[in-house]
């Protein structure tokens, strides 16, 4: 459904961020793109749905298409109408919006049935139904991600983008989230690039995994081989064999000579 050939992302007409990144994603599955701060996994995203002109970014090289229909020629405007979404990391609510309001601007575009829209954002996110006429900015943080979701979900989307949808939430709530991730994928066949730090997670859910490093794929696979990778296991799953734990100082020497580098 999706493919990136070779993207190269420059900031500021200068700084590379993208480096002849490469990665697709079949329909209707969830693919997880992991990687530490900074490998570029949020410039990914948004190159695919168009944002970086807003943040002096540009695609100078490589091609980003949608069934064969190429994106990076198109504004953002362009690329919502062709059903891709993107939920931006940080909780970017409306917040002197109530939870109805911000669901009904996601809706905007979106032909059809808005109640029956609705209906469906508020069987996936029970607590907003309780919260509709709430402003969105007194939400708690565990809310205000449903609501980002289920204003993406307004939408009708073919492809969704999650950027960090885990971030700075409690462990209950990060594994509802995942949850109903799972949900959306199943019952509505929407398609989800899932941009992840907690690693270990987004492999429960993802049919497919790319590791990120420095704006290049480094390593992907299915989830299980990712997860029995010694340097995804070490670095990014946090496991070690017993005894085996390094210094600092030597995990610092080890990175540099990572199987994949």
């Amino acid at each position: 459904m999706l493919r990136l050939n070779n993207i190269e992302v420059l900031y500021d007409r200068v700084i590379l961020v993208l480096k002849g990144l490469s990665l697709e994603v079949p329909v209707g599955r969830i693919v997880a793109l992991l990687g530490a701060n900074g490998a570029g996994k949020s410039t990914t995203l948004k190159a695919i749905s168009g944002l970086l002109r807003d943040e002096r970014g540009e695609v100078v090289s490589g091609t980003i298409e949608l069934d064969g229909q190429r994106l990076d020629r198109l504004d953002p405007a362009e690329i919502v109408r062709l059903g891709v979404l993107q939920v931006m990391e940080g909780r970017q609510v409306f917040e002197h919006l109530t939870v109805r309001e911000n669901l009904i601007a996601g809706g905007y575009t979106a032909p059809g049935d808005a109640a029956e829209r609705f209906d469906r954002v508020y069987d996936y996110f029970p607590e907003l139904k309780r919260r509709t006429s709430a402003k969105a900015g007194y939400l708690s943080g565990g809310q205000q991600q449903m609501l980002v979701i289920g204003r993406a979900l307004m939408a009708t989307p073919r492809l969704m983008l999650l950027d960090e949808p885990s971030l700075g939430l409690s462990p209950m709530l990060q594994r509802q989230i995942f949850e109903i991730i799972q949900r959306i994928n199943r019952e509505e066949g929407a398609t989800i690039l899932l941009v992840e730090q907690n690693a270990n997670a987004a492999l429960r859910i993802a049919h497919h995994g790319y590791i990120m490093e420095g704006g290049r794929i480094v390593l992907d696979g299915e989830p299980e081989e990712l997860r029995q990778n010694p340097d995804v296991k070490e670095f990014y799953l946090g496991l070690t064999e017993l005894g085996s734990r390094r210094s600092y100082r030597d995990v610092k020497h080890y990175k540099r000579r990572k199987r994949w580098l």
